[in-house]
């Protein structure tokens, strides 16, 4: 159905860091990264008793250890005595993957290369790839021995001559490889991409995807390719057309053309300690992260005209009440007030709520424009909101200079509080520090 004439043919490599958290600590240990048993362990309360964040291949292989697996399903110490447990150091692992993209940026120019995530990155070679070795195999094996050289990690390279072949070829080619890459060609599709038998394996499609699909009657990459394009555009839309382009392969996006959102927005959520029933205990963490993503607008000189708020049930009133949660937003005049937005989100909050059990908290401001003067209200004395106004911003200051517990409510001291304790976690997880 595509005519690869005419598709874009560029030299894209994407690169994985091995096993990333398990490795970082395996090095640090002085223990070889493909060689060791070792699990990174969150411990964080609202784990539940702890977390698998990464293991390594020997860790996996050996005991079936996977990501996201309860403390409780792990191995005995008697069933496994030479696995390592280690808390998470967030703030070394971002040290870290700094340090590779540093060594990325030896073979591309910066609007070339873009991180797509902590442990993978995306360089387009095209331009580059000829300054440092004959053919793309010699230049991807360079990249890698530098960093085993420098820092002790293995990464994984997929190559492609569009992002979608080279993420293919990392995930389902180059991990099973002894050299850990793999290159995948346009000409290669029907004996690459329409050989995956099990259609979640695919990045991009996720299991209600593929339920989606079945119904269909597709439940592989071959039959997905072999679909008429119109069935999946009449069932998904636009995800129909995505789907399609990339059985047959095809990826028209270029690294160096960054895409611009139309609208931004910011935001949090929290995954709760434990189940929240008191109704002031819920409203406390609404306003720690009403009053944390306003911080976070003010910062940018930034106001919005648009509160969401998103509250998560526990799984037992999920169950009894009949909806997993809810979530509203309502347009407002433009503001970053911190008394003005989080007013708004506990009278959100008070309207919908009927007394379930709530374990997840969200809120989002969107429809944003730079700062303006102060709008002042009708209800409020104009030297009262002048107060409000200078004391959200001395607050920001002291938190800048000194650390977010420089200055927190005493609500935040309450049981419920839980701002004081996120201060300390980098993606919600312990930040530990950047040492060896």
């Amino acid at each position: 159905m595509y005519d690869y004439h005419y598709e874009p043919k560029r030299l894209i490599f994407m690169i994985d860091n091995k096993s990333f958290y398990a490795s970082v600590e395996s090095v640090a240990l002085g223990l070889n990264p493909l060689q060791s048993k070792l699990v990174v362990m969150s411990t964080q309360k609202n784990t539940n008793g702890g977390l698998v964040l990464a293991a390594s291949p020997q860790a996996k292989k050996q005991y079936g250890i996977k990501n996201v697996m309860r403390q409780r399903e792990l191995p005995s110490k008697k069933e496994a005595p030479d696995l390592i447990y280690v808390n998470p150091r967030m703030n070394l692992y971002i040290k870290k993957s700094m340090e590779i993209t540093n060594i990325f940026r030896k073979y591309i120019a910066d609007e070339d290369l873009h991180v797509y995530s902590i442990d993978e990155s995306i360089l387009d070679m095209t331009n580059s790839y000829r300054l440092f070795g004959d053919d793309p195999f010699e230049v991807a094996r360079k990249i890698q021995t530098e960093i085993r050289e420098t820092l002790g990690l293995y990464t994984t390279v997929g190559i492609g001559e569009n992002p979608l072949l080279a993420k293919l070829a990392l995930d389902l080619d180059a991990k099973k490889r002894t050299s850990m890459i793999a290159y995948w060609h346009y000409l290669e599709v029907p004996d690459t991409i329409w050989k995956v038998k099990d259609i979640t394996d695919v990045w991009g499609i996720n299991s209600r995807t593929a339920v989606r699909l079945e119904k269909l009657g597709i439940t592989n990459m071959y039959q997905l390719a072999h679909t008429d394009p119109n069935i999946l555009h009449k069932e998904f839309g636009i995800i129909g057309d995505q789907l399609f382009a990339m059985s047959w392969g095809v990826d028209r996006s270029i690294l160096r053309d960054k895409y611009l959102p139309k609208a931004k927005s910011y935001g949090n959520s929290q995954v709760l300690p434990r189940d929240y029933r008191s109704k002031r205990e819920i409203e406390i963490v609404i306003r720690e992260i009403g009053e944390q993503v306003a911080a976070r607008i003010r910062k940018r000189k930034l106001q919005t005209g648009l509160v969401s708020l998103w509250i998560g049930f526990s799984y037992k009133s999920s169950e009894g009440r009949g909806r997993s949660g809810f979530r509203k937003q309502h347009k407002i005049n433009y503001t970053n007030d911190n008394q003005e937005l989080v007013a708004e989100l506990i009278g959100m909050f008070r309207s919908n709520w009927k007394g379930e059990i709530v374990r997840n908290v969200g809120v989002d401001y969107g429809s944003l424009i730079p700062e303006q003067a102060q709008q002042l209200n009708l209800f409020l004395k104009p030297e009262q909101q002048v107060k409000y106004f200078n004391f959200d911003r001395t607050v920001d200051q002291l938190r800048k200079r000194f650390g977010f517990t420089a200055a927190v409510k005493a609500s935040s001291l309450s049981s419920g509080g839980t701002a004081i304790e996120r201060a300390s976690l980098v993606g919600g997880h312990n930040g530990g520090n950047s040492y060896e």
